[in-house]
């Protein structure tokens, strides 16, 4: 207690001199603008002026639960295969072009979008924008770089996922705690399905997904709204917008057992267990809880003083690491998860014994004004963190706006997680904290002679 006072003290004074004597103050901490263009494209810029660099970020509203069935993975190829080429550039020139500009790029796919971005120096923005508004009108991959891109997402998958006991792990407790929500499928893709994926595939899902219209360009650093809009004018405004097709997702109905799988591999070095609890997310189920659930987060997993922590590992406790966690982000359902590694000497089943002691705790005699508090105060001060880079706001900009949040929405965080009460945890904690709407993961070694 000793140390976290004066880091809490010290935090408290950042927030009063950045954000003002309220919440309310912090309304305009990123000065996000937004603008739309003709064409449907959706451009939000972030000015930060710090250093002559900026964040591109092209992200489109499509992942891989709009897959088609027998089609898993098409979405994470796609994103691979729009490095391979154009009517006007070779396969890996897109990178090395932004590598020879002292730069760097990747990309990534989500259950619910897909999102491609260029760090880079401010006076080579119009370079990226005109780059990457090629490739989202003009890919053409050869049929040479398909097959051998298939080869690579396959090798993907068996070095991050087949090879990863944890890993599997996660599929398999995804698989039996969605019912019937697409967020069951691996985003990477089931590998016998990946291997017959197409050139075709990836093309039809490559039309019906990426244009203007379904996408929205998040440019943050050392640039203004008119230089962003002029440039995307000039380059993504001329590309057509097209039909989107409407999202049909089927939905989670309700639970009625708790699930357990178990996985036990040699690859194991120490075993775990973690249970995920179906939760709502802003968008999906009662979401009036999902600024309480992520208080409920930190107080009982996040840190040294949290419930789990103090009651699992610390003096000796049965486990090594313990923690929860919860994102509310998803466009469907999400879900609230608490997990812990044994000890040496000790087991899952103490480690599970100890974790419902504290959950039944909490759920019987609710949680302190005080921990709420600090829980508070320090996802406050996170907020203010992200203000330290430049690809940062970026991200968390494009993340919720692709998802369909808007821009007060991020601003209002803070004071959204400012006006949560006790009580509006203890509601939170009952109404997700359920074993029938969960599934429990455990990892245990498998000894070899």
């Amino acid at each position: 207690m000793c140390r976290i006072r004066p880091v809490l003290g010290q935090l408290a004074l950042v927030l009063a001199v950045c954000l003002g004597p309220s919440w309310a103050a912090a309304a305009a901490l990123f000065n996000a603008e937004r603008a739309t263009l003709p064409n449907g494209l959706e451009i939000v810029v972030i000015p930060n002026h710090r250093a002559p660099l900026v964040a591109h970020m092209v992200w489109y509203k499509v992942g891989s639960a709009d897959e088609r069935p027998g089609k898993t993975g098409i979405a994470h190829f796609l994103e691979h295969l729009m490095f391979k080429g154009t009517s006007t550039l070779a396969a890996g020139e897109f990178a090395r072009v932004i590598s020879r500009n002292g730069g760097q790029d990747n990309a990534f796919t989500s259950y619910d979008y897909t999102g491609f971005y260029q760090d880079i120096a401010a006076d080579r923005l119009e370079l990226v924008m005109r780059l990457e508004a090629d490739r989202m009108a003009n890919l053409k991959p050869a049929e040479a770089e398909v097959r051998s891109e298939r080869d690579v997402i396959l090798e993907e998958r068996r070095s991050r996922v087949d090879n990863s006991p944890a890993a599997l792990l996660h599929e398999e407790k995804s698989n039996a705690l969605f019912l019937n929500h697409p967020y069951r499928m691996p985003v990477i893709g089931w590998a016998h399905e990946m291997q017959g994926l197409t050139r075709e595939d990836a093309l039809d899902f490559y039309r019906r997904y990426y244009m203007p219209n379904n996408a929205v360009l998040v440019v943050a650093g050392d640039v203004t709204m008119a230089e962003v809009r002029r440039l995307a004018e000039k380059y993504y405004g001329v590309i057509p917008a097209g039909s989107v097709p409407e999202r049909s997702w089927t939905s989670e109905p309700p639970h009625q057992a708790a699930k357990r799988v178990s996985l036990t591999s040699p690859l194991v070095g120490n075993a775990s267990l973690s249970r995920s609890y179906l939760a709502p997310s802003y968008q999906n189920g009662p979401s009036e809880h999902a600024y309480a659930l992520q208080v409920l987060a930190e107080v009982l997993g996040s840190g040294p003083t949290s419930r789990l922590e103090r009651a699992l590992v610390r003096d000796g406790g049965a486990a090594t690491r313990a923690g929860a966690g919860y994102a509310p982000d998803p466009i469907g359902p999400s879900t609230f998860d608490v997990y812990a590694s044994p000890r040496e000497g000790r087991t899952v089943e103490e480690c599970e014994a100890a974790i419902d002691q504290v959950l039944a705790r909490l759920l019987a005699d609710g949680v302190e004004a005080d921990e709420v508090e600090r829980a508070k105060l320090r996802m406050q001060a996170s907020y203010l963190y992200a203000l330290d880079s430049t690809r940062g706001p970026a991200r968390l900009f494009g993340e919720a706006l692709v998802r369909g949040r808007t821009i007060a929405d991020i601003e209002a965080w803070p004071e959204r997680i400012a006006k949560v009460t006790r009580e509006d945890v203890e509601r939170a904690a009952r109404a997700v904290i359920r074993l029938e709407s969960s599934v429990t993961g455990v990892l245990l070694p498998k000894r070899t002679s």
